[in-house]
């Protein structure tokens, strides 16, 4: 039977060999990981051709599956070889590398689904670090930084336009009426966004002076609106900008977080030791 220190460091060499995109083993295993889901995906979509799916629908099938339940392992170990597995769980390459085996599992129940498999995809998103393509993780972050510091502003803005699009569908719901299309007010509140998004399917169009009237104010009010997001936005990444700093792809151990300095001792968000060091 394992001893406590023993199956600590089996626990700590399987997480920086997962975890570690610095190390020779890590990268070896991110790299192998990158290409099984660019197959995997790439099966996904061979299987929704008929001709391909008619004449290689077994050899896919086991494909699809033998993927799955590499992921399923793989997520496992994930799990087993950190100190706090709710910490990854809950971050986003856990919720993304759980979603990419459940639609496998799920086509058991219901069938079809396996096709939602495509969103394995997200999990390429580990390219930046594994390549060490440290600009483009310092834009990432930067830009992930001005979203979060801008949410609020962001939500404010959300709620001021649901506002104003339902007041304006259910204008042009009394203006139109039934006979033109306006069957409803939620018809009229799917036109306002429709005009004011600059989207304009029209598969539903006012047809009196007065609609057109407030067609056009919407479309206006549409062109005035989409600036505001992008500025508030872009207020925040000019400021992340300005207190911007090096990034790297070392991990912590116990909480996850990633972009550490290289010669960081401790964590910078819950404090633990970053005892893991690259391989040589």
């Amino acid at each position: 039977m394992e001893t406590g220190p023993a199956r600590a460091d089996w626990r700590e060499r399987v997480r920086v060999v997962i975890f570690e995109a610095d190390t020779p083993s890590g990268k070896a295993f991110d790299v192998a990981l990158l290409v099984a889901i660019v197959v995997s995906v790439a099966t996904v979509i061979l299987e929704s051709v008929s001709s391909i799916r008619a004449e290689y629908a077994r050899a896919l099938n086991i494909a699809e599956w033998a993927f799955t339940f590499l992921f399923t392992i793989e997520y496992l170990l994930r799990l087993a070889c950190v100190p706090r597995a709710a910490s990854y769980a809950g971050s986003f390459f856990g919720i993304v590398d759980l979603v990419a085996i459940l639609p496998s599992y799920l086509s058991l129940l219901i069938p079809g689904s396996e096709s939602l498999l495509v969103v394995r995809g997200l999990r390429l998103l580990r390219i930046f670090r594994v390549f060490k393509l440290g600009r483009f993780l310092g834009e990432a972050s930067l830009l992930s930084r001005a979203l979060t510091a801008s949410r609020h502003k962001i939500i404010v803005f959300l709620g001021t336009v649901l506002i104003l699009v339902t007041i304006l569908g259910t204008a042009m719901y009394m203006i139109e009426g039934a006979e033109n299309g306006f069957t409803s007010i939620p018809i009229g509140i799917y036109w306002s966004i429709v005009t004011m998004t600059t989207v304009g399917y029209g598969d539903i169009a006012p047809r009196t002076v007065a609609g057109q009237v407030l067609a056009s104010v919407t479309m206006i009010l549409g062109y005035a609106i989409i600036a505001v997001p992008t500025g508030i936005v872009t207020a925040e990444i000019v400021d992340a900008a300005a207190a911007d700093r090096p990034i790297t792809t070392r991990h912590c151990p116990d909480c996850l977080s990633e972009g550490h300095l290289p010669d960081a001792k401790f964590c910078r968000d819950c404090g633990a030791s970053m005892r893991a060091k690259p391989e040589s």
